[in-house]
């Protein structure tokens, strides 16, 4: 068995998925497809009006580092957002990992997406001893006090939303499927469609009047539509032109000569 020293010096630069054993030495870290697109979805509608998008930081599946005092220990949460955290501009200056200490910035809305056997511990339903790691309901509650904190599971369309409130999660009614996020300035829902060609109930963002944030692929569509609609009604005034000019000249009248008072 590897025996791992961690200096202060150590504790200084970035530790990463790679250069980091995981909690669970049998836990193979690779998400399965719907881990990936639903993500994907997630990033592709947070557009918040409320903030440049250089003054957000999305992640998925990434490994977040917590505790100073302890630091292999992390969550590696499906998907998460934070406020006030600076994106990366620049190619390799990209995040290897999120690390608390180094960013002083707790995520402020963290999505979870059940699998069979995760179920327990995302709902703060798993005991632990006292000398165990902190469970991923206790980091996100206690430890980092995340806002808000959202479990979707795919197979029972179930969408659950918790808010922190006086250092305690709080279950949301969420009946209607939504949830409004006021500092980010867009709600969160589930919506019936195709995405990436795959059709389903996903999460995805809307505004403040309802209406679903487009993905980057539907911002060109209906771009494209907003075009072949402006040349249908210019078509179409070219014609009414025409047609006037027609009723003109059968009156005797040149289009081209009428007064300037008209």
């Amino acid at each position: 068995m590897v025996q791992l020293k961690v200096s202060h010096e150590r504790q200084k630069s970035l530790p990463t998925m790679y250069d980091l054993p995981s909690e669970d030495p049998e836990e193979p870290g690779l998400p399965d497809e719907f881990h990936d697109v639903q993500p994907n979805f997630l990033k592709n509608t947070c557009q918040s009006p409320n903030y440049s998008q250089d003054d957000y930081f999305i992640a998925k599946d990434l490994n977040l580092y917590y505790d100073l005092e302890h630091p292999l220990w992390h969550k590696r949460p499906d998907w998460f957002l934070v406020l006030g955290a600076p994106r990366s501009t620049n190619q390799q200056e990209l995040r290897w990992s999120y690390v608390i200490w180094q960013e002083e910035v707790a995520p402020y809305l963290v999505v979870e997406l059940a699998s069979p056997g995760t179920e327990d511990e995302d709902l703060g339903l798993t005991e632990r001893k006292k000398e165990e790691i902190p469970t991923k309901w206790e980091v996100y509650e206690q430890i980092l006090q995340v806002p808000y904190y959202v479990i979707y599971d795919r197979y029972e369309n179930l969408f659950r939303g918790f808010v922190l409130r006086s250092g305690k999660y709080e279950a949301l009614d969420l009946s209607e499927g939504r949830l409004w996020l006021e500092e980010l300035g867009l709600g969160l829902g589930l919506w019936q469609g195709s995405y990436e060609e795959v059709e389903g109930r996903w999460l995805r963002f809307y505004d403040r009047f309802g209406n679903w944030i487009p993905t980057s692929e539907e911002r060109v569509i209906q771009a494209e539509d907003a075009r072949e609609q402006e040349r249908i009604r210019a078509d179409n005034a070219e014609v009414e032109l025409q047609q006037l000019r027609d009723r003109l000249l059968k009156l005797g009248i040149d289009p081209n000569n009428l007064p300037s008072d008209l």
